[in-house]
């Protein structure tokens, strides 16, 4: 009898190896405790203030003393005028959003097919650098660039290429295009981080055997790359699309204006006006129970597909 493999499978021994496991896991939960406290304190714990849409709420009388109001603020929602085109508005940016998301990965592809190790460590370091940068610097570089005075009209007008200045932030009809191209412009390389590990994690043998058959870069990409990181740009997809009514807010805050702040009053926008501006703290706190419901409604929906059409779900 082997004497090794006697004491490998030995009660002393797999006692041993369960008790290690066991401590390594309080390891772990002890080094993510932190990180699961901040997201009950943060996403969690405000749920508690979902209370005041069902009252008649106003800054200094306590809760107890407001008239209860029960489903009143959501059926005014439902009668507000500014309710339709905020929607719209947020519904059409993050359409153009999800429409604008297999860029990351195509990005991320030719990324990946740089042979110069320098210039792609380069190109990465450039197009991911915009994602730490703070929306009211880029709104200021914005200004100081596409404004009428800006470099860009000044340019134009100096060549002779141009004649009168165009405003671009002040364009009611082209702030969607523009809106649009400044959150790709900054999140792009940031978003290519993940199909770039993705893209790593691909078996290098198919990649030799592609090479052995005679497949040149194009084939290799279409054939190899492209549908192993597709699972990823679905599921990414997905989630996108159960944040539909989640298009962002110190976008638009910043970048509202006289002249587009009907076209980019995004719902969230719209319930921070709601809330600390107009002071309606009630019928705020209902719209973003609104928002709150149609997300997670989305997000199981999107999940029946998945596992519908994909045999696996995201969440």
């Amino acid at each position: 009898m082997d004497m090794t493999a006697a004491g490998k499978d030995s009660p002393n021994n797999k006692r041993f190896k369960s008790g290690h496991r066991k401590k390594d896991g309080y390891k772990l939960l002890l080094a993510a405790l932190p990180f699961l406290v901040i997201a009950f304190a943060f996403s969690y714990v405000p749920l508690f203030g979902w209370i005041y849409a069902f009252f008649d709420y106003h800054p200094g009388i306590p809760l107890s003393k407001s008239e209860f109001v029960g489903l009143a603020n959501f059926r005014d929602m439902f009668g507000d005028s500014r309710m339709g085109p905020v929607l719209v508005n947020t519904l059409a940016l993050s359409a153009l959003s999800i429409l604008t998301a297999p860029i990351p990965m195509l990005f991320a592809i030719l990324v990946s097919e740089v042979r110069s190790g320098w210039f792609k460590r380069l190109v990465q370091t450039v197009s991911t650098l915009p994602h730490y940068i703070s929306w009211i610097i880029v709104y200021a570089l914005a200004f100081s660039m596409f404004s009428t005075e800006g470099a860009v009209n000044t340019m134009l007008i100096k060549t002779g290429i141009g004649g009168s200045p165009v405003d671009v932030l002040g364009n009611y009809d082209r702030v969607w295009t523009v809106q649009t191209l400044l959150l790709l412009w900054k999140s792009v390389g940031w978003s290519a981080i993940i199909y770039l590990a993705a893209i790593v994690s691909i078996d290098s043998e198919q990649y030799d055997a592609a090479k052995v058959d005679g497949a040149g870069r194009r084939r290799t990409i279409w054939h190899i790359t492209l549908p192993s990181i597709m699972p990823t740009f679905i599921v990414l997809l997905l989630l996108s699309i159960s944040n539909l009514l989640s298009a962002g807010f110190e976008q638009y805050l910043v970048f509202s204006n006289v002249m587009v702040a009907d076209r980019i009053e995004v719902l969230d926008l719209y319930v921070y006006r709601l809330g600390l501006v107009t002071g309606d703290y009630s019928y705020s706190t209902a719209v973003g129970m609104f928002k709150s419901v149609i997300s997670i409604g989305l997000l199981f929906a999107v999940n029946l597909l998945s596992k519908k059409f994909r045999g696996q779900g995201i969440v």
